[in-house]
């Protein structure tokens, strides 16, 4: 039996959450109810990916009943380890406090490879940006670009580098080689665009390196979906499996074109989706002591067109591959760099 399936036993999970999480929270006497509520369940003879909520029911010393969302994120051959460092790290840094906060986390279990943690609670910005809730947009994207200039100020004394792999667009799983291979096979005329594409990207990158010591704490996967408004005033950013040491510039450019790539799709309104990504590259100015000068905008540009090939690259080749989507980002990219595309 795959051994991810005794996340999925409620005599399992119970005693897992006695034994591990319930020493915790020394507030609460008892767990007196645990609802699985799996989010993502790709579970196969061995192998496994999934990410499971247990709404947990807790008892206190009143009387009271107390629920959290307890969370399990669990890979059979994907990394966790360091995300669970990553989340912890910030934890100790003091990004549970305030009003611009990370999920709390809990404990790693070697056995399923995955960490627990007790979840936020509200809804993503991708979520406001589908209901055009443009108050509460440009209210949390100002707040996500605070979030983001907190990170990027954290003093990384300490830090280790997460995931290493994911620190260079060149080792970014899965790779650049292996994704214009699957390009060439499924898209041989867009092969020599895509490879020249990255290859600039991968040069300008690589330019920045080896005339620069200096590293961040970066998120590594910043997008609306990534972005959670708990209350009035106080967001979350979750998932820090690729969170590592690189440019700052890396998240900017990333948020930036995703918030592009998604605003557009879900508003369909080019000059807000531009005000808005203003309003958040302004806020990180404010917020931030990092200058942003020209040639740090030259990176989030850079960044940007990187992003933007990877949403591209996304839609082409997964498996319910949908190109269409594909052909703005694209083209977009080609327009910038000057390079001619058949698609």
């Amino acid at each position: 039996m795959n051994r991810i399936l005794n996340l999925f036993n409620q005599a399992y999970v119970m005693d897992l959450f006695k034994k591990e999480i319930l020493p915790l929270y020394p507030g609460f006497k008892e767990i007196k109810k645990i609802e699985i509520k799996p989010a993502k369940k790709n579970v196969w003879e061995t192998t496994y990916h999934v990410v499971i909520e247990f709404a947990t029911s807790f008892l206190t010393s009143d009387g009271e009943i107390v629920e959290l969302p307890i969370y399990c994120t669990a890979h059979s051959s994907e990394p966790r380890k360091s995300s669970f460092a990553a989340l912890s790290f910030l934890w100790q840094a003091g990004f549970g406090q305030g009003d611009l906060v990370i999920p709390h986390p809990l404990f790693f279990s070697e056995y399923f490879n995955g960490y627990f943690y007790r979840g936020v609670q509200g809804q993503t910005l991708y979520y406001y940006l589908g209901r055009k809730n443009y108050a509460v947009i440009e209210d949390v994207v100002a707040k996500a670009a605070a979030w983001f200039a907190k990170l990027h100020n954290a003093p990384t004394a300490g830090a280790e580098n997460f995931n290493p792999e994911n620190s260079r667009i060149e080792t970014v799983f899965p790779g650049l080689s292996y994704v214009l291979e699957k390009i060439n096979r499924a898209y041989p005329n867009l092969h020599e665009p895509c490879k020249k594409i990255y290859e600039m990207i991968n040069q300008k990158e690589k330019a920045y390196f080896i005339n620069n010591n200096q590293r961040y704490l970066i998120h590594g996967d910043a997008h609306a979906k990534n972005i959670i408004k708990m209350s009035e005033d106080k967001i979350a950013v979750i998932d820090f499996t690729d969170m590592c040491l690189a440019d700052f510039a890396r998240d900017l450019g990333s948020f930036l074109q995703q918030l592009d790539f998604m605003g557009t799709e879900k508003i369909q309104d080019s000059a807000y989706v531009e005000k808005i990504k203003k309003n958040f590259l302004d806020n990180y100015k404010l917020n931030s002591k990092i200058k942003i000068d020209g040639y740090a905008e030259e990176r989030i540009a850079n960044y940007y067109n990187w992003t933007a090939m990877r949403t591209a690259t996304f839609f082409l080749l997964k498996d319910q591959a949908e190109p269409e989507r594909s052909r703005r980002p694209l083209a977009e990219i080609c327009r910038k760099l000057k390079i001619k595309l058949d698609f």
